[in-house]
């Protein structure tokens, strides 16, 4: 009988503990702040682009376990494709708020476009149109470092070359942008960045929302 009454207490005691642990987990008691330090993990919607190979969706996903998120779900949008022929793909993670550039930095690292992340959506545009031999300079690689440099993210892109031309020709490239409130100039000083270091030309701006 003695044993009974001195198991009780261990078994209250870890219970005690259990819902220590979910409240602090939850943003609950210690004003928001983990027992080991640490912030209490905050969710962001994040959404990427992929090309469609086998791979891609897990290497993107690798960066951000890396530092420091943890994946409550992906929705792979294999029906659609972006106008660089791309696959979206929603993530919804969690991590601390220090630790959310950080998963932003590891996927840019990792060549993975990031169109928007948490409630910072893009709501404004600008269009372009770029002149120069964009296809002899890797497109793709173009498009990738408008979004890295400009942190915008390409909505639309109207490729035009001269039929029956060889390769050595020029073409022309109109490339609408998806831009942050208030940050059109900043994007194009990026484009403009971009542009100088392929040798093209920028007809700007042809805008839309700013």
């Amino acid at each position: 009988m003695p044993s009974e009454p001195a198991a009780a207490p261990g078994e209250r005691r870890q219970s005690d503990d259990a819902d220590t642990d979910t409240g602090t987990d939850a943003g609950g008691d210690g004003d928001g702040v983990r027992s080991d330090g640490g912030n209490v993990p905050q969710a962001h919607t994040v959404r990427l682009e992929l090309d469609d190979e086998p791979g891609q969706l897990l290497a993107a996903l690798q960066p951000i376990a890396e530092n420091g998120g943890n994946l409550l779900s992906v929705y792979h949008e294999r029906g659609n494709v972006t106008p660089r022929g791309r696959i979206p793909v929603e993530v919804d993670l969690e991590c601390a708020p220090d630790r959310f550039d950080a998963v932003l930095e590891g996927l840019r690292e990792h060549g993975v476009t990031v169109t928007s992340a948490g409630t910072e959506e893009y709501g404004g545009e600008v269009t372009v149109v770029l002149v120069g031999h964009l296809i002899e300079t890797d497109l793709s690689d173009t498009l990738q470092r408008l979004t890295e440099c400009a942190n915008a993210a390409v909505a639309d892109i109207d490729l035009s070359a001269a039929s029956g031309t060889g390769t050595g020709e020029p073409s022309s490239a109109r490339v609408r942008l998806r831009t942050r409130e208030g940050r059109t100039a900043d994007v194009l000083d990026s484009v403009r960045t971009v542009a100088d270091d392929k040798g093209f030309d920028v007809i700007e701006p042809v805008e839309g929302r700013r």
